[in-house]
């Protein structure tokens, strides 16, 4: 290195660190950078070791500081009082009061309201029934949604030990009540006021407050704070706790366990989900717009007006609850964000209704995500978005039977096919009348370094013949998107859900029709009737198309393949819904019945006429060749360059 660059190199650092000392804190910058840190630590740790303080209060303490509040003897209220005071400082008032429920009903569903926790307590929709004919309850008894924040004297108020103060249209409610919203919206205020004097402080209170509106599964939520900016604790954000048994609402539990989850949708991303058919726990750190209990096929969904600032999901299974009706475990803790103000809004939406392709995205926020419609292929969602839920919903206002509606979209879909179908049907047909001249190229070329001139005779053959193996590649590789959408739609079609069908009770569900008693590995406790259906259809179409392709050479262990397609396809789709092999059913039969007329309509006598005056022709004038023919040539002339290569090097080695 030179005297020059080592003065530059000096240079540059002398700036290098004249820069970091100018831009640098001052003691007292820095001093204060310490403090503020320090102090939102100390925040932040006081505020987990409340809540954890909070959470971790039994249920006997609170049930014997109810009782005792209860109680005839003044001395013991006496000190129940004191107790709740020490536990909920200005909050302690809420502790004592009577228990009111408030149903609310409105054509969809009915809601009940409890003021203890100020949450809703069951949710029944009432257009369906669970697999049993029960009311279907898309919320538990255990079901839990309570607010946890830090109040005057660093004490951790949880709202589920409050007895809140209710209001119907602002009119006061002192006993259970049923309503109904029929024509306009009906808004219930529960209140928690703040402790005074002489008892309740007006002009403080801390608010949980829905309105339920006709004819839709949204209800608004709102967590109001008026006037308790010098009440509730400046804090990063609030924890609102959510937690759910879900009910089994489906006959067969084991899919509809898989097929359950917490779907979520980050701010700045696409839905996510945890939990679809096992336990899991997951922490979001980034910003939500909404949270879903998901199930098969009904959600409980939480809407964040602007965000939840982070949640903690789980979904877990308790092996210990062996009741029929339970399903899973789902919970979220969700970060809410809070501003200290005079009157300061939180507001929401719940969502308690059917995973419904038409009416979630209706709403918006990608909340159809929940459909499994094959969102993760571009081609899959848009073949049921764009044309399999349109065309269903379209035949669905002719009022015809499930099974009907399910029969004409196969037809539609053939038909639609059809002319890519029929060029790969009739192609095959003819390779079959020509299989005589392929046998014939076969015995002229027995040697494996002939392959190339045998299937450039091949392919000439098919040439004169106006035919070309490759056209039956193309239907399958179109209808091959369609299978699988269709392997999409039909288990998430909530519409087929307990629609009979001949002896099918469930379209949405197998058909059973044989109870074993006990479950055969991989295939089920069961025999589905439209699966075995599908499954003969299919093995017969097998054998029609090896029957074809028995003279031609195919590749070793094709045959097998073959034949056990269907088989796998007997044993992973017996649990499957009926309407999925309904459909394998009638299409496999379509096709069969499409190979048949096509066959019979394939003259034997005119594609040897064609291919008599394909060959005068081609003695006449030169035939131009395809791009395809002259890359196989290309392919041969390399080829027998190679072994030519190959035998001269061997004779020099033997030289």
């Amino acid at each position: 290195m030179d005297r020059k660059s080592i003065i530059g190199l000096i240079l540059i650092f002398l700036v290098f660190m004249g820069y970091m000392w100018w831009t640098a804190p001052s003691e007292e910058e820095l001093a204060a950078q310490r403090a503020m840190r320090d102090s939102i630590m100390r925040v932040e740790q006081l505020r987990i070791d409340s809540l954890e303080k909070a959470q971790a209060m039994s249920v006997t303490q609170t049930e014997t500081i109810e009782n005792q509040l209860k109680s005839s003897n003044d001395s013991v209220r006496n000190a129940a009082y004191s107790l709740a005071k020490k536990e909920l400082g200005v909050f302690s008032n809420n502790i004592d009061g009577d228990s009111i429920t408030l149903t609310v009903n409105n054509e969809v569903f009915s809601l009940q309201f409890s003021n203890v926790g100020a949450s809703i307590k069951s949710a029944i929709l009432s257009d369906y029934r669970t697999y049993d004919s029960l009311p279907l309850q898309l919320l538990s008894p255990n079901e839990q949604l309570n607010l946890v924040f830090l109040a005057q004297g660093n004490k951790a108020i949880n709202t589920e030990r409050l007895v809140f103060k209710t209001y119907c249209n602002n009119v006061p409610l002192t006993a259970d009540t049923e309503l109904n919203v029929e024509k306009d919206s009906l808004l219930i205020s529960m209140r928690a006021y703040t402790d005074d004097s002489v008892g309740y402080n007006k002009n403080q209170y801390l608010e949980f407050r829905y309105i339920v509106y006709p004819e839709t599964y949204l209800v608004d939520f709102d967590i109001v704070f008026h006037g308790l900016e010098e009440v509730v604790q400046v804090q990063p954000y609030l924890d609102l706790y959510w937690n759910n048994d879900l009910l089994r609402q489906e006959k067969n539990k084991d899919n509809e366990r898989r097929t359950s989850s917490i779907y979520f949708k980050p701010i700045s991303d696409d839905v996510d989900y945890i939990g679809e058919g096992r336990d899991e726990v997951d922490k979001q750190n980034t910003p939500l717009q909404w949270i879903s209990f998901k199930q098969q096929y009904f959600c409980n969904v939480l809407i964040a007006d602007k965000e939840f600032t982070n949640a903690d999901l789980e979904v877990s299974t308790d092996k210990r609850d062996t009741n029929s009706h339970y399903l899973c475990d789902m919970s979220a803790v969700i970060g809410l964000p809070y501003e200290s103000k005079n009157d300061y809004t939180v507001g929401m939406q719940f969502y308690f209704g059917p995973n419904k392709y038409r009416e979630l995205a209706d709403i918006g926020m990608q909340l159809d995500r929940q459909v499994q419609l094959g969102w993760g292929f571009f081609l899959l969602q848009w073949i049921n978005r764009f044309v399999v839920i349109p065309v269903f919903n379209f035949l669905e206002t002719f009022n015809w039977n499930y099974g009907v509606i399910i029969l004409v979209l196969t037809l539609l879909v053939k038909l639609v096919l059809f002319p890519i179908a029929f060029k790969s049907y009739r192609s095959s047909a003819v390779m079959r009348v020509l299989q005589p001249e392929i046998n014939e190229i076969n015995a002229k070329y027995p040697k494996q370094e002939d392959a190339m001139k045998k299937q450039q005779a091949v392919m000439a053959l098919y040439k004169k013949a106006g035919v070309s193996p490759m056209s039956g590649c193309l239907p399958m590789l179109l209808q091959f998107p369609i299978l699988i959408a269709m392997f999409r739609f039909f288990p998430a079609c909530i519409e087929l859900r307990q629609q009979g069908f001949w002896w099918v009770d469930d379209l949405s569900s197998y058909d059973s029709i044989v109870n074993f008693g006990f479950n055969i590995p991989l295939y089920g406790d069961h025999i589905s009737l439209w699966c075995f259906l599908m499954f003969a259809v299919n093995l017969l179409y097998t054998h029609m198309t090896m029957k074809q392709q028995a003279a031609t050479n195919t590749m070793p262990g094709m045959k097998f393949m073959m034949y056990a397609m269907p088989v796998m396809m007997l044993f992973a789709l017996n649990s499957f819904s009926a309407a999925l092999n309904y459909y394998y059913f009638l299409s496999m039969c379509i096709t069969i019945i499409q190979m048949w007329v096509i066959r019979k309509m394939t003259d034997e006598n005119k594609i040897r006429e064609k291919i008599r005056l394909a060959t005068i022709n081609a003695k006449n004038k030169p035939v131009k060749k395809s791009k395809f023919m002259q890359r196989l040539e290309e392919m041969q002339r390399m080829n027998e360059e190679l072994e030519r290569q190959r035998a001269n090097n061997k004779n020099n080695r033997k030289r």
